[in-house]
């Protein structure tokens, strides 16, 4: 009844910049967290940004001044602009969505993810 779907991954120079986007749709009554994941090829995945309904942030330090989280509240939709790529950054990221739910599962929370999206960062 909740589906998260990601959109802009793609391959890039590095120094270059790409933008992410995560829609949630469904029975949705809160969106109370969004964030930015990411997994490379034989490692866990991991936290890169987040963001809260109240519009606080936080970072992995390795994307620090790189990277910025945003979201549209009426379009439960967050972004991630990513500029100054590095050849480390590239790996698969998911969205990752903390919601409370409408409709028959009113007031019931969910973490949602989305399917991921490739990212590669090469010369």
């Amino acid at each position: 009844q909740v589906q998260l779907v990601e959109s802009g991954g793609g391959l890039v120079q590095p120094g270059g910049s790409l933008r992410l986007s995560c829609v949630a749709s469904g029975s949705i009554f809160s969106v109370n967290a969004m964030a930015w994941y990411r997994q490379a090829p034989g490692e866990q995945r991991a936290l890169v940004a987040a963001i809260r309904s109240g519009g606080s942030t936080n970072y992995a330090d390795s994307v620090k001044g790189r990277f910025a989280i945003s979201k549209d509240n009426a379009k439960n939709t967050v972004y991630l602009q990513m500029n100054s790529l590095k050849p480390e950054d590239t790996a698969v990221y998911y969205c990752n969505a903390d919601l409370t739910l409408g409709g028959s599962y009113y007031g019931e929370t969910l973490s949602s993810w989305g399917q991921g999206t490739q990212v590669t960062v090469h010369s």
